[in-house]
């Protein structure tokens, strides 16, 4: 039976796979409460691709499949502490199974950036109580990592894809092969043992959006994962 959990999310516009690095620079004031909360707890949240086609109370709503982040680093960018830079590393994938919103609606004209908009929103927080949460939580199942390699032969195969994409998109301009060799060593993607891990950070070289890496964080077999990468890195 999978582990269900609760935990924080943090609805970005990427996506995050295991293992994979992630430093943010925390600046608004409802998500530096779920980092202060995550420090004084396990040092784990949820990082989810937006959905742009849904919201929740009128904020940026997660895909319901995302991967858990794990703390490593944090401190303030600067003396008056008003933003924070954290480094974290993916851990398990995870599917919500249920969202639970955040205190706080969206105000009218929210602009994130600007102070005005952060002692807006510090603000309204204080009146419904600071012991309430600001940002999204979800109640989430853990998803079983795909336990096997993929084969050299299968690996390859995925690596011409990509350098044919890489070049078509490059037209007019020539991009000779041997050049897209030095980008993979570069990229510490030339191996005789290539993992999992490879194939995200291969894919992630060949896609334009986000979006296009969402199917591979949701593929639950090593066959899905290769399929979905392959039709990512086909020359439509």
């Amino acid at each position: 039976m999978s582990e269900k959990k609760i935990i924080p999310i943090f609805p970005l516009d990427l996506v995050l796979f295991p293992r994979q690095e992630l430093p943010l620079r925390i600046f608004e004031p409802r998500y530096k409460q779920l980092v202060d909360d995550c420090m004084l707890g396990d040092g784990q949240f949820g990082v989810c691709l937006i959905d742009e086609q849904n919201s929740v109370n009128g904020w940026n709503s997660p895909k319901l499949v995302g991967t858990i982040a794990k703390i490593s680093k944090c401190e303030d960018v600067e003396l008056d502490g008003l933003q924070l830079h954290i480094e974290t590393m993916g851990r398990n994938s995870f599917r919500i199974k249920k969202i639970i919103p955040p205190v706080l609606s969206q105000p009218d004209n929210y602009d994130p950036l600007s102070v005005e908009g952060h002692q807006e929103i510090s603000k309204i927080h204080e009146e419904i109580g600071t012991q309430e949460k600001m940002y999204i939580q979800a109640e989430v199942e853990l998803i079983p990592e795909i336990d096997e390699n993929i084969s050299l032969v299968r690996w390859k195969s995925l690596i011409e894809l990509w350098k044919k994409k890489i070049i078509h998109q490059a037209l007019p301009q020539i991009v000779e092969s041997h050049a897209l060799d030095h980008v993979l060593e570069q990229y510490y993607l030339t191996s005789d043992s290539p993992t999992i891990d490879y194939i995200y950070s291969l894919a992630a070289l060949g896609a334009k959006d986000p979006n296009e890496l969402q199917p591979l964080l949701e593929a639950t077999t090593m066959e899905d994962l290769i399929e979905t990468t392959k039709e990512l890195l086909t020359v439509k």
